[in-house]
Protein backbone atom coordinates (compact mmCIF):
# COMPACT_ATOMS: atom_id res chain seq x y z
CA UNK A 1 0.00 0.00 0.00
CA UNK A 2 1.35 3.46 -1.15
CA UNK A 3 0.79 6.93 0.19
CA UNK A 4 -2.05 7.29 -2.69
CA UNK A 5 -3.89 3.96 -0.79
CA UNK A 6 -2.73 1.88 -3.80
CA UNK A 7 -2.59 -2.13 -3.68
CA UNK A 8 0.41 -3.65 -4.79
CA UNK A 9 0.21 -4.82 -7.88
CA UNK A 10 0.27 -8.83 -9.37
CA UNK A 11 2.49 -9.38 -12.21
CA UNK A 12 0.15 -9.59 -15.37
CA UNK A 13 -0.04 -5.54 -14.44
CA UNK A 14 3.12 -5.38 -15.87
CA UNK A 15 2.29 -6.49 -19.06
CA UNK A 16 -0.30 -3.59 -20.03
CA UNK A 17 3.09 -1.28 -21.21
CA UNK A 18 4.88 -4.32 -22.36
CA UNK A 19 2.06 -4.89 -24.42
CA UNK A 20 1.89 -1.20 -25.83
CA UNK A 21 5.20 -1.19 -26.90
CA UNK A 22 4.75 -4.25 -28.84
CA UNK A 23 1.89 -2.63 -30.74
CA UNK A 24 3.65 0.66 -31.05
CA UNK A 25 6.21 -1.30 -33.04
CA UNK A 26 4.53 -3.49 -35.17
CA UNK A 27 1.40 -0.50 -36.54
CA UNK A 28 2.12 2.89 -37.57
CA UNK A 29 -0.96 5.22 -37.70
CA UNK A 30 -0.86 6.10 -34.50
CA UNK A 31 -5.21 6.11 -33.93
CA UNK A 32 -5.17 2.53 -35.09
CA UNK A 33 -2.72 2.24 -32.11
CA UNK A 34 -4.66 4.22 -29.88
CA UNK A 35 -7.53 1.79 -30.44
CA UNK A 36 -6.11 -1.33 -30.35
CA UNK A 37 -4.04 -0.55 -26.97
CA UNK A 38 -7.46 0.99 -25.38
CA UNK A 39 -8.86 -2.70 -26.23
CA UNK A 40 -5.80 -4.49 -24.27
CA UNK A 41 -6.41 -2.37 -21.52
CA UNK A 42 -10.38 -3.78 -21.07
CA UNK A 43 -8.69 -7.12 -21.23
CA UNK A 44 -6.22 -6.67 -18.97
CA UNK A 45 -8.82 -4.20 -16.21
CA UNK A 46 -11.17 -7.40 -16.99
CA UNK A 47 -8.29 -9.90 -15.40
CA UNK A 48 -9.01 -7.58 -12.63
CA UNK A 49 -5.58 -5.95 -12.64
CA UNK A 50 -4.45 -4.10 -9.34
CA UNK A 51 -1.58 -1.94 -10.94
CA UNK A 52 -4.16 -0.55 -13.42
CA UNK A 53 -6.49 0.05 -10.96
CA UNK A 54 -4.14 2.45 -9.30
CA UNK A 55 -2.84 4.10 -12.85
CA UNK A 56 -6.58 5.47 -12.91
CA UNK A 57 -6.89 6.78 -9.26
CA UNK A 58 -3.30 7.98 -9.49
CA UNK A 59 -4.25 10.66 -12.10
CA UNK A 60 -7.61 11.54 -9.97
CA UNK A 61 -5.50 11.58 -6.81
CA UNK A 62 -2.42 13.91 -8.07
CA UNK A 63 -4.40 16.72 -9.42
CA UNK A 64 -6.25 16.50 -6.20
CA UNK A 65 -2.22 16.57 -4.69
CA UNK A 66 -1.03 18.83 -6.60
CA UNK A 67 -1.85 21.75 -5.06
CA UNK A 68 -0.60 20.39 -0.97
CA UNK A 69 1.89 23.17 0.51
CA UNK A 70 2.05 25.32 3.18
CA UNK A 71 4.38 27.32 4.99
CA UNK A 72 6.53 26.21 8.18
CA UNK A 73 4.13 25.28 11.60
CA UNK A 74 5.90 28.18 13.37
CA UNK A 75 4.87 30.58 10.68
CA UNK A 76 1.12 30.98 12.05
CA UNK A 77 0.26 34.40 10.31
CA UNK A 78 1.10 33.13 6.91
CA UNK A 79 -1.15 29.91 7.60
CA UNK A 80 -4.47 32.20 9.07
CA UNK A 81 -5.61 33.76 5.52
CA UNK A 82 -7.93 35.63 3.36
CA UNK A 83 -7.59 33.39 -0.10
CA UNK A 84 -7.89 36.20 -3.04
CA UNK A 85 -8.25 33.62 -5.58
CA UNK A 86 -11.64 32.33 -4.50
CA UNK A 87 -14.91 33.21 -6.32
CA UNK A 88 -18.60 31.83 -5.56
CA UNK A 89 -19.68 28.95 -7.99
CA UNK A 90 -15.94 28.65 -9.66
CA UNK A 91 -15.96 25.46 -11.70
CA UNK A 92 -12.86 24.17 -13.10
CA UNK A 93 -12.22 20.78 -15.58
CA UNK A 94 -9.72 18.65 -16.07
CA UNK A 95 -9.31 15.61 -18.89
CA UNK A 96 -6.90 12.75 -17.05
CA UNK A 97 -4.25 10.78 -19.29
CA UNK A 98 -2.01 7.62 -19.11
CA UNK A 99 1.11 8.90 -21.62
CA UNK A 100 3.83 6.71 -22.70
CA UNK A 101 5.72 8.11 -25.74
CA UNK A 102 3.43 9.37 -28.28
CA UNK A 103 0.55 7.51 -26.64
CA UNK A 104 -2.27 9.24 -24.50
CA UNK A 105 -5.03 7.07 -23.64
CA UNK A 106 -7.68 10.01 -22.05
CA UNK A 107 -8.70 8.08 -18.50
CA UNK A 108 -11.31 9.93 -16.55
CA UNK A 109 -12.74 13.00 -16.09
CA UNK A 110 -12.24 15.81 -12.81
CA UNK A 111 -14.52 18.41 -11.62
CA UNK A 112 -13.93 21.20 -8.85
CA UNK A 113 -16.07 23.70 -7.67
CA UNK A 114 -16.33 25.76 -4.81
CA UNK A 115 -19.40 27.70 -3.17
CA UNK A 116 -20.06 29.01 -0.14
CA UNK A 117 -21.70 27.69 2.48
CA UNK A 118 -21.82 27.38 7.35
CA UNK A 119 -20.72 24.90 9.19
CA UNK A 120 -21.97 24.99 12.87
CA UNK A 121 -23.23 28.49 11.88
CA UNK A 122 -19.56 29.30 11.05
CA UNK A 123 -19.48 30.87 7.30
CA UNK A 124 -17.27 28.74 5.14
CA UNK A 125 -16.24 27.75 1.73
CA UNK A 126 -17.20 24.38 0.74
CA UNK A 127 -15.37 22.74 -1.97
CA UNK A 128 -15.81 19.37 -3.96
CA UNK A 129 -13.59 17.17 -6.19
CA UNK A 130 -15.19 14.42 -8.19
CA UNK A 131 -13.09 12.20 -10.66
CA UNK A 132 -14.72 9.65 -13.03
CA UNK A 133 -13.81 6.93 -15.28
CA UNK A 134 -14.83 7.43 -18.84
CA UNK A 135 -18.44 4.94 -19.90
CA UNK A 136 -16.41 2.98 -22.10
CA UNK A 137 -14.27 1.59 -18.88
CA UNK A 138 -16.47 1.94 -16.89
CA UNK A 139 -17.82 -1.78 -17.91
CA UNK A 140 -14.54 -3.30 -16.95
CA UNK A 141 -13.11 -0.82 -13.96
CA UNK A 142 -15.48 2.15 -13.09
CA UNK A 143 -14.47 5.05 -10.91
CA UNK A 144 -16.14 7.28 -9.28
CA UNK A 145 -14.39 9.95 -6.56
CA UNK A 146 -16.02 12.23 -4.00
CA UNK A 147 -13.93 14.46 -1.95
CA UNK A 148 -15.58 17.29 -0.23
CA UNK A 149 -14.01 19.98 2.30
CA UNK A 150 -15.72 22.31 4.17
CA UNK A 151 -13.26 25.47 5.56
CA UNK A 152 -13.52 28.68 7.55
CA UNK A 153 -13.71 31.67 5.76
CA UNK A 154 -12.26 33.45 8.60
CA UNK A 155 -8.56 32.32 9.09
CA UNK A 156 -9.17 29.77 5.76
CA UNK A 157 -9.17 26.87 8.84
CA UNK A 158 -10.02 23.52 7.68
CA UNK A 159 -13.21 22.39 9.58
CA UNK A 160 -14.90 18.91 7.95
CA UNK A 161 -13.84 16.55 5.08
CA UNK A 162 -14.91 13.75 3.50
CA UNK A 163 -13.22 11.08 1.15
CA UNK A 164 -15.85 8.97 -0.50
CA UNK A 165 -14.33 6.37 -3.17
CA UNK A 166 -14.94 3.47 -5.70
CA UNK A 167 -12.16 2.24 -7.99
CA UNK A 168 -12.90 -0.75 -10.16
CA UNK A 169 -14.40 -2.17 -6.57
CA UNK A 170 -11.97 -0.83 -4.03
CA UNK A 171 -13.83 1.24 -1.97
CA UNK A 172 -12.46 3.93 0.65
CA UNK A 173 -13.91 6.37 3.01
CA UNK A 174 -12.47 8.75 4.99
CA UNK A 175 -13.98 11.30 7.71
CA UNK A 176 -11.89 14.42 9.46
CA UNK A 177 -13.46 16.47 11.57
CA UNK A 178 -10.81 19.32 13.07
CA UNK A 179 -10.70 20.42 16.96
CA UNK A 180 -8.88 23.52 17.33
CA UNK A 181 -9.57 23.48 20.85
CA UNK A 182 -7.88 20.68 21.75
CA UNK A 183 -5.55 20.45 18.54
CA UNK A 184 -6.90 17.38 17.43
CA UNK A 185 -8.17 15.66 14.20
CA UNK A 186 -10.64 12.84 14.36
CA UNK A 187 -10.59 10.50 11.94
CA UNK A 188 -12.73 8.01 10.26
CA UNK A 189 -11.28 5.21 7.81
CA UNK A 190 -12.77 2.32 6.77
CA UNK A 191 -11.40 0.61 3.06
CA UNK A 192 -12.40 -2.70 1.31
CA UNK A 193 -9.34 -4.17 2.90
CA UNK A 194 -9.46 -2.26 6.06
CA UNK A 195 -12.27 -2.67 8.78
CA UNK A 196 -13.33 0.82 10.37
CA UNK A 197 -11.41 2.60 12.86
CA UNK A 198 -11.10 5.59 14.30
CA UNK A 199 -8.04 7.81 14.97
CA UNK A 200 -7.30 10.75 16.81
CA UNK A 201 -4.58 12.46 15.67
CA UNK A 202 -2.82 15.43 17.43
CA UNK A 203 -2.19 18.00 14.52
CA UNK A 204 -0.45 21.75 14.29
CA UNK A 205 -1.18 24.88 12.47
CA UNK A 206 -1.73 24.70 8.89
CA UNK A 207 -2.40 20.98 8.97
CA UNK A 208 -4.51 20.52 5.73
CA UNK A 209 -6.35 17.93 3.52
CA UNK A 210 -6.50 17.74 0.11
CA UNK A 211 -8.83 20.42 -1.15
CA UNK A 212 -8.16 22.97 1.55
CA UNK A 213 -4.19 22.52 0.63
CA UNK A 214 -5.48 23.40 -3.00
CA UNK A 215 -6.87 26.05 -2.29
CA UNK A 216 -4.31 27.65 0.30
CA UNK A 217 -1.69 27.43 -1.83
CA UNK A 218 -3.36 28.65 -4.92
CA UNK A 219 -3.38 31.93 -2.45
CA UNK A 220 0.51 31.68 -2.14
CA UNK A 221 2.58 34.84 -3.36
CA UNK A 222 5.22 33.37 -5.54
CA UNK A 223 7.06 35.93 -6.26
CA UNK A 224 8.71 35.82 -2.54
CA UNK A 225 10.16 32.64 -3.34
CA UNK A 226 13.15 31.86 -5.40
CA UNK A 227 14.51 29.08 -7.81
CA UNK A 228 14.79 26.28 -5.61
CA UNK A 229 13.27 27.21 -2.52
CA UNK A 230 11.66 24.29 -0.39
CA UNK A 231 8.04 24.51 1.50
CA UNK A 232 7.52 21.78 3.55
CA UNK A 233 3.63 20.75 3.54
CA UNK A 234 1.47 18.62 6.07
CA UNK A 235 -2.10 16.56 4.99
CA UNK A 236 -3.87 14.33 6.17
CA UNK A 237 -4.68 11.02 4.22
CA UNK A 238 -6.76 7.61 5.33
CA UNK A 239 -5.40 7.60 8.86
CA UNK A 240 -1.94 9.36 8.89
CA UNK A 241 -0.57 12.90 8.83
CA UNK A 242 2.28 12.98 6.14
CA UNK A 243 4.79 15.59 5.94
CA UNK A 244 6.31 16.23 2.15
CA UNK A 245 7.81 19.58 0.49
CA UNK A 246 7.54 21.26 -2.84
CA UNK A 247 10.43 22.52 -4.78
CA UNK A 248 9.62 25.86 -6.36
CA UNK A 249 10.66 25.47 -10.62
CA UNK A 250 10.24 29.45 -11.30
CA UNK A 251 8.92 30.85 -14.14
CA UNK A 252 7.91 28.70 -17.62
CA UNK A 253 5.91 29.10 -20.68
CA UNK A 254 3.68 26.00 -21.18
CA UNK A 255 2.47 25.04 -24.54
CA UNK A 256 -0.26 22.40 -24.76
CA UNK A 257 -1.01 19.81 -27.32
CA UNK A 258 -4.05 21.53 -28.58
CA UNK A 259 -2.02 25.23 -28.99
CA UNK A 260 -2.54 26.51 -25.95
CA UNK A 261 0.57 28.84 -24.36
CA UNK A 262 0.26 30.16 -20.76
CA UNK A 263 2.57 31.47 -18.37
CA UNK A 264 3.27 29.29 -15.62
CA UNK A 265 4.22 29.16 -12.35
CA UNK A 266 5.81 25.75 -11.82
CA UNK A 267 7.21 23.56 -8.73
CA UNK A 268 7.64 19.49 -7.90
CA UNK A 269 6.39 17.79 -5.15
CA UNK A 270 7.60 15.19 -3.03
CA UNK A 271 6.14 12.09 -3.35
CA UNK A 272 6.29 8.85 -0.93
CA UNK A 273 7.77 5.72 -2.56
CA UNK A 274 5.04 3.08 -3.79
CA UNK A 275 3.89 0.98 -5.56
CA UNK A 276 2.82 3.67 -8.47
CA UNK A 277 5.01 6.14 -7.63
CA UNK A 278 8.62 6.46 -7.58
CA UNK A 279 9.04 8.40 -4.81
CA UNK A 280 11.17 11.28 -5.08
CA UNK A 281 10.48 14.72 -6.72
CA UNK A 282 8.00 12.68 -9.34
CA UNK A 283 5.01 15.05 -9.81
CA UNK A 284 5.24 18.58 -11.35
CA UNK A 285 2.79 21.16 -11.27
CA UNK A 286 2.39 24.09 -13.59
CA UNK A 287 -0.19 26.52 -12.46
CA UNK A 288 -1.34 30.14 -13.72
CA UNK A 289 1.03 33.46 -13.45
CA UNK A 290 -1.54 35.29 -11.76
CA UNK A 291 -3.13 35.82 -8.61
CA UNK A 292 -5.84 33.07 -9.46
CA UNK A 293 -3.06 30.30 -9.88
CA UNK A 294 -5.33 27.86 -11.73
CA UNK A 295 -3.34 24.97 -12.22
CA UNK A 296 -3.19 24.38 -15.81
CA UNK A 297 -1.35 21.06 -16.14
CA UNK A 298 -0.19 18.16 -13.16
CA UNK A 299 2.32 15.53 -14.47
CA UNK A 300 3.22 12.30 -12.23
CA UNK A 301 6.05 10.01 -13.49
CA UNK A 302 4.87 6.61 -12.21
CA UNK A 303 6.74 2.94 -12.84
CA UNK A 304 6.28 3.16 -16.68
CA UNK A 305 4.85 6.07 -18.29
CA UNK A 306 3.14 8.79 -16.64
CA UNK A 307 -0.51 10.23 -15.52
CA UNK A 308 -1.68 13.70 -16.48
CA UNK A 309 -4.22 16.06 -15.79
CA UNK A 310 -4.69 19.05 -18.42
CA UNK A 311 -6.97 21.89 -17.80
CA UNK A 312 -10.13 21.11 -19.88
CA UNK A 313 -12.64 24.44 -18.75
CA UNK A 314 -12.47 27.31 -16.39
CA UNK A 315 -15.59 29.28 -15.10
CA UNK A 316 -16.92 31.56 -12.63
CA UNK A 317 -12.88 32.52 -11.75
CA UNK A 318 -11.87 36.15 -9.49
CA UNK A 319 -8.97 36.65 -11.97
CA UNK A 320 -9.38 36.09 -15.73
CA UNK A 321 -7.28 33.28 -17.16
CA UNK A 322 -4.92 34.29 -20.21
CA UNK A 323 -3.59 32.38 -22.79
CA UNK A 324 -2.28 32.89 -26.00
CA UNK A 325 -2.73 30.72 -29.43
CA UNK A 326 0.02 28.91 -31.28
Amino acid sequence: MDLFGCRRPRLISVQLPVAIIIIIHTLTLQQVVVDLAKRFISKVISRKSAAINCYFSAVVFALLALFVCHPTFAQVDRCSRDIPHLSANERITYKAYYNWKFIWLRAADILFTSNDTSYNNVPAHHFLAEGRSLKEYDLFFKVRDRFESIVAKEGFRPLYFIRDTYEGGYKAFNKYIYNYTGSSLYMETQTSERPFRIDIKPIKTCTFDVLSAIHYCRGLDFSSHSKGDIIPFAIAIDNEVFELYIRYQGRERLELRDGRIYNTVKFSVKLVEGTVFKGGEDMVVWASDDPGHVPIMVEAKILIGSVKAILSTAENLAFPLLFEKK
